[in-house]
Order: C-alpha cells, then structure tokens, then sequence
C-alpha cells in the first residue's frame, strides 16, 4: 500500500493506476464488445455507432472532471475541462490527416477502427513520452513556459494568415518512402493482418512483410507526434500539473478517435473552424503576458474555460451556417 501512497510527478501512485486501468479497460470494451472485429471481415463503424461512443466517452470525461474535483479540487477540475476542450479541438485537423492517410491506402472502413484502436495505444506511451518531458523541463526552468506562449502565439497568427493548404503528397512522404526502401513493404492488403508472411523475391525465403494497414498505422501514429508539438504547449500553457495534462490528453484522444467515423465524412462543414481555433491558439499563449501586465498569478480557469467555448462555439455554428447551402 505504501508504494501506491508514493507521489510521482505530483501525484499519488494510486491517481495514476486507476486512471491508466481506466482506459484499458475502456479500450476492452470498445475492442471487444462496442466493435468486436469478425474475423478477417471486419466490423463497419457507422455514424450512428461512432456519434454514440463519441457521447459515451464525453460523458466519461465530465464524471472523470468531476471526480477531479472531488480529490484535487475546483480549480484543477477547471483546467481539466479546459484542456480537454482545447485538446479535442486542436485534434479536428488531425480527423483530416487521418481520413487523407487511410483514403491513400484505401483501406477499408471495416479495418479503420483497428488501425484508430492499435494507433491509442501508440498515443499513450507516445504523449506519455512528451508530457514527461515537457513536466520536467517546466519544473526546473518555469521561464519556458513564455517560449511555450509565444510559439502558440506564433502558430495561430500563422494559422490565421495561412491560404488554403493543399493536401500533403503521401506518396513522397520521407517516412514511406524510408519503410518501402529499407523494409519490406507489400502494396497489397492481406485481410486485416498487418503483417503477412511471403516469399522474398532475393533470397526465396519466406519472411515478414508490413502491409499497407501497418504503414497506415505508422503514419498516424507519426501524424499525432506532429500534432501534439502544438496541442501539449497549448495545454502546459493552461495547467502545468502533468496529470491534468495527460488525462484531458487522452480523454480528447478517445473521444475525437471514436468520432471520426461520424466525422471524417463532414469535414468540409467545419471549414471555418481553423480561424476560431487561431484565435484561441492566441488566446491561449497570450493569457500568461495578460496575467504579467495586470499582476496576476493567472487567469481564473472559470474565465479561461469560458472563453475558450465561446470561442470554439463561435466558429463551429459560423461554419455551420456558412456551409449549409452545401
């Protein structure tokens, strides 16, 4: 018992075990009972289906708030809700990459929740990595936190000012092209096995081949780490408690995840999206030079979440009218 009363980063032993149990065990459930996979057809999400895990994993998350507020208080409740909004709307663009990847591939909609699935166990130990790293260096040297600001400052002001961007060649990809290089990559797809056994066409040997589902999953899990370089700033810039940060991280994750099926569908009805989230990018670094100049400690987290969903707000129902003639 004594182990688990053991604080690390900040925080009981126990705190973190539960919540890493948690999601396991939501994973099991999602993997095996939600979206039992049959065998080599595969299960098809529909919108339906998606929408509902999707409400599922946010009504998780506010019960999750709430226990947070229970043990660490209101303040940190706060900046978990927060941090989970800003992560899952950070994330929307990623539903775009996701959907551009697996469309290059052209795998199969009943083989993409398990390319999403095997791809959040890569994002835990991945933005596990990174909020560590990211939580040691802001204890030993708080001042970086303004560097954090004034590079989400920078983004959204370059988000706010950039055209249109076209889509990324995926077939000149550095990562692609090094796996078809140097590894041995099939073009076609084998079921959905993400490694198939054949015959080498050098040696005659049999060996193991990636098929396009695993090169799918690199990608993605690749397109996360890109992303993340913004989102886990922007959140260390709202709360510097890794456990908040991990959490809303990987609650956002789930969610926007079990969403894409719904999602990935009706981007286009978002278009306008990326200018609220500008704005909030710049909301959100500029909070701790605001907190300077009127000689505060910080921006109350009531404040701060308000502002961030009507921010959010603002653009999404914008772009909903705008777009409804489409």
């Amino acid at each position: 018992m004594d182990i688990l009363m053991s604080l690390w980063m900040g925080h009981p032993l126990w705190m973190w075990a539960s919540f890493l149990t948690l999601v396991l065990v939501l994973l099991f459930i999602d993997l095996k009972v939600l979206h039992r996979e049959h065998g080599e057809k595969g299960h098809v999400i529909s919108a339906k289906e998606s929408i509902y895990a999707t409400c599922g994993y946010a009504f998780l998350a506010t019960l999750f708030g709430g226990w947070v507020w229970y043990e660490l208080g209101s303040a940190r409740a706060l900046e978990f809700y927060t941090g989970y909004v800003v992560e899952l709307s950070l994330s929307m663009d990623n539903v775009f990459v996701i959907a551009m990847i697996l469309g290059y591939f052209k795998i199969p909609r009943q083989y993409q929740h398990r390319v999403l699935f095997w791809g959040i166990l890569g994002v835990l130990l991945l933005r596990g990595i990174m909020i560590g790293v990211g939580a040691a260096v802001v204890q030993n040297f708080h001042e970086i936190l303004y560097l954090f600001a004034a590079f989400l400052i920078f983004t959204g002001v370059k988000m706010l000012l950039s055209k249109e961007e076209s889509e990324a060649d995926l077939a000149n990809n550095p990562v692609f092209a090094f796996l078809k290089k140097y590894g041995r990559v099939t073009n076609k797809l084998h079921g959905n096995h993400f490694f198939v056994k054949l015959k080498d066409a050098n040696t005659g040997r049999m060996a193991y081949y990636m098929t396009p589902l695993m090169v799918a999953l690199i990608l993605v899990e690749l397109a996360d780490v890109l992303f993340a370089v913004d989102s886990v700033p922007a959140i260390f810039a709202i709360t510097t408690d890794p456990f908040i940060v991990f959490t809303s991280n990987i609650f956002a994750i789930l969610g926007l995840r079990s969403l894409y099926f719904a999602l990935s569908a009706m981007m286009e009805r978002f278009a306008y999206l990326k200018y609220a989230l500008s704005i909030l990018l710049i909301f959100i670094g500029s909070k701790m030079f605001i907190a300077d100049m009127l000689g505060l400690a910080k921006i109350p987290p009531a404040v701060s979440l308000s502002i961030t969903l009507a921010i959010l707000t603002t653009g999404v129902v914008y772009s909903l009218i705008k777009t409804r003639k489409d």
